[in-house]
Order: C-alpha cells, then sequence, then structure tokens
C-alpha cells in the first residue's frame, strides 16, 4: 500500500471512530436534529486536523452552542419560575394530598433546573435573566415588555388559582399545569425545529429530560383529575 492510500485509510478509521464514540452515547428519550447533509443528502463528516495535519478526534459536546439555545434556555427560566409560583400555592390553598405532594416536587426540581439553566448562560458569556413568573423580558421600540412563554397562566388565571381553595383549587390546579407543562413541550419541539439547536451535549439532555418529565406529569395529573368529583367543588 502506498503511503496516499495509507494516509485516506487512516482519515477514514479516525472519522468512523469519531462517529462511533458520539453515537453511542445520544440519549434514547428524544431525536437528536439532523447531521448536516450535503445536496445529495449524504451526511459530510470532516475531522478537524492539527497543524501537523493529524486527525484530531472531536470531544464530545464541543459543538457551539446557538441563538436558538440560547433564548430556549433563557425562556425556560420564566416558565420554571411561574410554575414553582403555581406550585406553592398548593401548600397554603389547601390541596389534597397527591396534589400536594405532586407540587412540592415540581418547586423543587424546577427551582433546581433554573439554577442550571443561568449558570449555564452565565458561564457561556450570555445574559442571565432572571426568575420572572411573569415572563420573559423583551425589547420592542426601545421598551421592555414581559411576553409569556407557551402554555404559562395570564394574570387574570393567577389571580383565579390564587382565589381557589379545596377541590377547586385542585381541579384549576391540575387543568393549569397540564396547560403550562404543555407549553413546555412546545418549547422543545420548537428549538428542536431550529436549525443547528440542540447540538451542544447540555440543551439536547436537559430539552429530552424536560420533555420526558413533563409528558409523565401530564398523564399523571390527568388521571388525578379524572378522580375529581364535580359535586364537591363550590
Amino acid at each position: 500500500m502506498n503511503r496516499s492510500l495509507s494516509r485516506v485509510v487512516t482519515c477514514v478509521a479516525a472519522a468512523a471512530s469519531v462517529i462511533a464514540t458520539g453515537c453511542s452515547r445520544v440519549t434514547p428519550t428524544a431525536a437528536r436534529p439532523p447531521s448536516p447533509a450535503s445536496a445529495s443528502g449524504v451526511v459530510i463528516v470532516v475531522p478537524p486536523r492539527d497543524p501537523a495535519g493529524n486527525v484530531r478526534p472531536v470531544p464530545y459536546g464541543a459543538r457551539e452552542h446557538t441563538a436558538a439555545d440560547v433564548h430556549f434556555m433563557s425562556g425556560m427560566i420564566s416558565h420554571h419560575a411561574q410554575a414553582v409560583v403555581m406550585a406553592k400555592l398548593a401548600l397554603t390553598h389547601g390541596a389534597r394530598s397527591d396534589v400536594r405532594i405532586l407540587a412540592e416536587r415540581i418547586a423543587v426540581g424546577q427551582d433546581d433546573e433554573i439554577a442550571l439553566m443561568q449558570n449555564w448562560l452565565r458561564d457561556r458569556g450570555e445574559p442571565v435573566p432572571e426568575a420572572r413568573p411573569t415572563g420573559m423580558t423583551m425589547k420592542m421600540d426601545g421598551m421592555e415588555h414581559d411576553m409569556l412563554m407557551p402554555g404559562m397562566l395570564t394574570p387574570e388565571q393567577i389571580a383565579q388559582l390564587d382565589r381557589a381553595r379545596g377541590s377547586q383549587f385542585d381541579r384549576l390546579f391540575l387543568t393549569f399545569m397540564i396547560q403550562h407543562h404543555r407549553g413546555a413541550l412546545t418549547m422543545v419541539e420548537k428549538l428542536y425545529a431550529s436549525p443547528g439547536a440542540a447540538q451542544v451535549d447540555e440543551i439536547y439532555k436537559f430539552a429530552s429530560d424536560v420533555f420526558a418529565d413533563q409528558t409523565t406529569e401530564i398523564e399523571r395529573m390527568e388521571k388525578m383529575l379524572a378522580t375529581i368529583n364535580p359535586e364537591q367543588l363550590p
């Protein structure tokens, strides 16, 4: 085998190793967005080289984050913040025990995820929004406005939930939290549909976990909602 052919074989083997390493670590809970493809539809993998021309393995998770990734994380912070506010109302508004336990889990889990998202943005030099339950702050025509993310409750719905007690609170809480969770699923789907987004491993794993966890909680809340007797409502 001549030197040129040997070098081609070595490069192909290295590229295959990189692909195999990445594929073996893909989280199975959601479909990763497709890799860039040529006009013919064939995926092209170009291994990076060092100054000497040798192929260097790509560290897993070395892709760059995109504006869509930043928007997703920033918007999900306010989305989570409102869920925490809703969940904490269950502790003071006479919720039944299973609703209260679910609410406590949501409050603790989403508080932790807010810190995770803020740290992710901070570590990458991106703006870090406050956890505002009123929505994501956006600038339009030189003025700041709060924009609700998909599924977030309006101020009127929050006030309605706050006025409720007992079985009425349980019904409204479950109804509104299902709406809220479905909005989070919409945000994940929009992220995956954005070109180049969710290629960073932290983003991909977090979005996949949000989708899986909140899908499961929606199913659980729908079953809980079905057990509320309309005759017990005020």
